[in-house]
Parts: C-alpha cells; structure tokens; sequence
C-alpha cells in the first residue's frame, strides 16, 4: 500500500478557520520584513506574489495588491496593470521551471464565491498537468500535493537551481 504524506494540510483542516476581521494574513505578511516565514515571493510596488499556504495544486500562487482592497472597482489603474504584469510573469517563470501543461487563475469575489479573505482581493495562479487530477480527490476527497511550500519558495526566489 502507497502511504500519501501532507503534513501541512492537517493544519488547515484542523484549526478553527479565523473569524472574519481578524486579521488578513496578506496584511499581516507586508507588515513583516521575514519574506519567507510568510511565503511572500515578491514584494513590487503595489502588489505583492505569495505561495498559497494550502495550495490546491503544487506551485499554487497568490497575487494581490499590498493595499487591503475588496472591491475591484477600487483598485488603481497602477494596481491593476502591476497585479496582471505579475500575473504574466509568473505565468512564464512557472511554465520554464515546473513545466506544466497549463494554468487555472482566478479570483474569488466575495466569501459565497470562496474568497478566503473577502476584504482583500487576491488572484489565483494554480498550475496544471495533464493527468493531475486523479482518483483522491473524487474518493477520498485528498489532493496531492508533490512539492514542498519550502522547495518551491527556493525554486521561485532563485535559492537553488533543484527541479
């Protein structure tokens, strides 16, 4: 029998998820200078790339803008521009270092939508591969996850040229 080891999603589905207004865990990432202890990738000048900490799929992103926005009609054409700039970019970095076969990205408007964090938009950039969705999830309602938050942080910031 094959043993499926995650240990970083029993965090997720163990804890009380944090009441709304109690802080925003993008918020609470800027305010720190410890990049990665809070999985921050990249810091631009308006907006900021994150590791997902409970990723959907391996080389899971977020990207926002650093100012704690909700509303997508409140953001500046600055804002904008910047977070679909990094969007691209990661796009590209992504498809050269992990080579997947496509990408799902995406932002959850609102806490009926799934937003996590209502009151502060964030896209999602989740990389695809053929054949990436299998059995586990459908069954036993587990995804697999292949890559490490630490190895791929590494990956991504340029600390090591491991695949």
């Amino acid at each position: 029998m094959n043993q499926l080891w995650a240990p970083w999603r029993l965090a997720y589905i163990s804890t009380n998820k944090p009441e709304v207004g109690s802080g925003c865990f993008i918020c609470m990432g800027l305010e720190s200078a410890q990049n990665k202890d809070h999985l921050i990738v990249e810091r631009a000048s308006a907006s900021v790339v994150m590791l997902n900490k409970f990723p959907y799929n391996n080389g899971h992103l977020l990207i926002a803008p650093k100012r704690h926005v909700g509303d997508l009609n409140q953001l500046t054409s600055g804002e904008t521009l910047e977070v679909q700039q990094l969007i691209g970019r990661y796009v590209d970095k992504i498809t050269i270092l992990m080579s997947p076969h496509g990408f799902n990205v995406g932002i959850n408007l609102g806490a009926a939508a799934g937003a996590g964090v209502p009151g502060h938009l964030h896209w999602h950039v989740v990389p695809r591969w053929n054949g990436d969705t299998n059995f586990m999830p459908v069954l036993t309602d587990t995804k697999v996850i292949v890559q490490s938050l630490d190895t791929l942080y590494d990956l991504l910031t340029n600390q090591t040229g491991a695949r």
